[in-house]
């Protein structure tokens, strides 16, 4: 593999930083490296492959032609100023914000599932949400020789999913709540610490949140399965890292416990622990500082005969986020996707 360029925009953040380990540890080859952010971070210095690389304001005129590859893991609105900007240039973009993931001209990839999007990029590239990734992961082997009909998910996200905030937000509060005061950090919508707030984003006119929505949407998309009826109830309870989800699935078959089991094994990323017996079965704590999409408790549905219902963590920095980008930068690598020179 050849080495890159690469420019990181939330250079600073915990995504961000977790980047640049995998980079590290999966001996990506790196030439040059830029860290852009906020003006509150710019200065800040971080080491990389023993360099100490200082921390830049990100402007329009960050970006340059010399940038074989830009990760943009800001906001949105970040996104949607810069990455045009980098694909001007003939920058490989990966977005992790929902900027463009719904986008028709930009392929939303998780490199296990749908790689072969990768083929059609017109210089952006969007990754999934992190609830999403570890659904879709667990759901495709089975959907893949059994069409996936409806799903039902209640997610239970970890604090980091909302930054390095939101994370030191649950360490305050959780010591203050155990000296028995109540002192919201402001990181979520109500306080976290020793609670279960059922609110990720705003709601819309429906009654969904937009992370509810962009489960349905996403999952859609990259299964390239349109008609997929989806519900989702995202809520955020007071763990550092690891998502976990309880997800009901009906295909358009009949499926038993066994057979799901045995396909969602076989699926790459992915790591049935599962055995009630012992029991055995994936936590949070489990997951944290993991690439593998953990999955448990899979059973047949007591309520619909032929449906299934299971349990899965992941990290949501990693193969929720940082991991999943490293991957597609070596995957489009592969492919001769990305520009040289």
């Amino acid at each position: 593999m050849d080495a890159y360029n690469i420019t990181v925009v939330g250079g600073a953040g915990i995504v961000g930083r977790e980047f640049l380990k995998l980079l590290d540890s999966r001996g990506v080859p790196v030439k040059r490296l830029r860290l852009l952010a906020t003006a509150r971070s710019a200065g800040k210095t971080i080491d990389f492959r023993g360099q100490r690389i200082t921390v830049e304001e990100t402007s329009p005129a960050s970006f340059t032609a010399d940038d074989h590859v830009v990760f943009l893991s800001a906001s949105g609105a970040a996104s949607k100023e810069y990455a045009p900007i980098a694909q001007s240039n003939g920058s490989f973009v990966i977005d992790d914000s929902s900027a463009y993931r719904m986008d028709p001209a930009v392929p939303l990839v998780i490199p296990e599932i749908n790689a072969d999007d990768l083929e059609w990029h017109r210089g952006i590239v969007s990754q999934p949400n992190c609830t999403t990734t570890p659904m879709v992961l667990a759901l495709n082997p089975i959907h893949r020789v059994n069409p996936l009909k409806r799903v039902i998910v209640s997610t239970y996200q970890a604090v980091a999913g909302a930054g390095a905030a939101a994370v030191e937000g649950l360490a305050a509060e959780s010591r203050a709540a155990l000296e028995g005061r109540h002192e919201p950090s402001g990181t979520q919508k109500r306080e976290i610490a020793f609670n279960a707030v059922p609110q990720i984003d705003f709601f819309s006119d429906d009654g969904y949140t937009r992370e509810e929505i962009k489960m349905a949407n996403e999952t859609r998309k990259i299964l390239h399965a349109p008609s997929v009826a989806i519900s989702a109830t995202c809520v955020r309870i007071p763990t550092f890292f690891g998502h976990a989800m309880t997800v009901w699935a009906e295909f358009e078959r009949p499926i038993d416990a066994v057979e799901a089991r045995r396909l969602i094994a076989s699926a790459p990323g992915v790591k049935v622990v599962d055995d009630p017996a012992t029991e055995q079965y994936p936590t949070p704590m489990d997951a944290a500082g993991t690439d593998d999409t953990l999955v448990g408790r899979i059973r047949g549905d007591s309520s619909l005969p032929g449906a299934i219902v299971f349990w899965t963590v992941t990290d949501s920095i990693r193969k929720g986020a940082a991991t999943n980008v490293v991957q597609i930068i070596e995957e489009a690598g592969r492919r001769g996707l990305i520009r040289r020179g």
